[in-house]
């Protein structure tokens, strides 16, 4: 089945409250033909075959990607490297085979830290749930503007940072972000460590890449990729152990799910609420009666139409909204997901802090991030530490820069990120580091 009609996609959100919308909205296509999401035309690559490679990390198709952000080296080669798009087979949180798209970068520095060219498997930020706001066409586009959508590659800074590192860079698109057979199953624990996982096994047979089975991989992303770095972290050894791991840098990470939808509710990204429910009714289609029956038809359209938006759609259109215009009864859906116990299993489900990272983790967390809340960051380092995982916990002190409006959230990206860039640059050289775990009790 093929979604082949503008904002047909966002028909599988509204499988939250119609079965019979589902049904008249899903249509048969030719793998040729392009999807339309918000009047941008999503190249006939990222629509997937009908049948999938059985190993996952398994490339399915490959393509030169232009990087929008490029700039012509003293050697010819250009800056910051020569990309590829990627398609490749992963397995989704229901142990069913799914394509997953994505980049592969080769860099023009060369690495000096001894040993193979190592990895880094980037996990992006928050880029929304339409396939035109993926990490890899945002590689290729920096910057997507119609009257339609607004999507801005902002996680290039540090993408290009690891890469002048001499470090060989993946970025995984997730599931459904960029793949046009399905809805993008946003901060889903397994789904995210699974597409990371595999991008990483998918690079080292991208044609031309340097890179080899014996090359040290890192781990790397903030806020939803921070979430997507920590339960890779947490299932490498039993999903990938052929992935050589070196260390995890884990950036204000959404751990807890219900305390991060509280924290999202009544901000200026309010829109991932909308983008987390879609996302685990396809997971989990028996939520879409729970879903239904607690949704207003005003929560329905709004559910409809985020399940097509980048970021700056979901801000200029709803931001500082509250979720209790959503709901029948009134009461915000954190309220709503705590008197349903099947749906609040589903977000206890997704919890990160269960398992012990077998490898060094480098956790971030701004102590005054009201998005991705501060306490339940700090406590997944706290549960790590318990485990006798190796961590570094740095918390970003700074102060308070607004209430809800994104700063709080996005300064400690960038003021760490030089540091968190070094650190991971020593651990793929093979530099040893201890655990600061036993700081964490006089730590913010």
């Amino acid at each position: 089945m093929r979604l082949a009609v503008p904002f047909a996609r966002s028909a599988l959100a509204v499988a939250i409250v119609s079965t019979a919308l589902v049904g008249t909205a899903l249509a048969s296509a030719p793998e040729s033909e392009p999807v339309v999401s918000r009047g941008v035309t999503i190249p006939v690559f990222y629509n997937p075959p009908a049948e999938l490679p059985s190993a996952n990390g398994a490339l399915i198709r490959t393509e030169p990607l232009p990087l929008g952000l490029n700039l012509p080296g003293l050697d010819g080669r250009p800056l910051p490297g020569t990309a590829t798009r990627l398609m490749y087979k992963s397995t989704d949180s229901n142990g069913l085979p799914v394509a997953v798209t994505g980049a592969y970068i080769e860099p023009s520095a060369a690495w000096k830290g001894g040993g193979p060219r190592p990895l880094v498997a980037v996990g992006s930020g928050t880029m929304g749930q339409g396939d035109q706001c993926s990490p890899s066409f945002a590689l290729e586009h920096p910057a997507t503007l119609t009257g339609d959508t607004l999507s801005v590659a902002y996680e290039d800074l540090a993408i290009y940072r690891l890469l002048s590192t001499g470090a060989a860079v993946v970025v995984t698109d997730y599931v459904g972000l960029g793949a046009t057979d399905r809805l993008h199953t946003y901060v889903n624990r397994l789904d995210e460590a699974h597409a990371l996982l595999d991008a990483a096994r998918a690079a080292r047979a991208v044609p031309g890449a340097s890179i080899t089975s014996t090359s040290r991989v890192g781990l790397y992303g903030y806020s939803q990729g921070g979430g997507a770095s920590a339960a890779a972290a947490e299932v490498q050894p039993s999903y990938a152990p052929d992935v050589k791991l070196a260390a995890a840098y884990v950036g204000a990470p959404p751990a807890d799910l219900t305390a991060v939808m509280k924290g999202i509710d009544g901000s200026a990204l309010v829109g991932a609420l909308g983008w987390s429910i879609s996302g685990f009714v396809q997971s989990d289609p028996a939520l879409g009666d729970i879903v239904e029956a607690n949704t207003s038809a005003a929560g329905r359209a709004v559910l409809k139409d985020l399940s097509t938006m980048c970021v700056g759609d979901a801000i200029l259109r709803y931001a500082f909204a509250s979720s209790t215009q959503w709901t029948t009864s009134g009461k915000s859906i954190a309220a709503v997901i705590a008197a349903e116990p099947e749906a609040q299993a589903v977000l206890d489900a997704q919890r990160i802090g269960k398992l012990k990272p077998a490898i060094p983790v480098r956790l971030t967390t701004g102590v005054q991030d009201d998005i991705v809340p501060h306490a339940q960051a700090r406590q997944l380092a706290v549960d790590w530490c318990r485990k006798g995982a190796k961590v570094t916990y740095v918390p970003v002190v700074l102060p308070n820069l607004g209430d809800k409006l994104l700063t709080n959230h996005l300064a400690p990206l960038l003021t760490d990120q030089g540091d968190a860039v070094a650190w991971m640059a020593d651990r793929l050289a093979g530099k040893t580091t201890t655990s600061g775990c036993w700081k964490l009790p006089v730590q913010p």
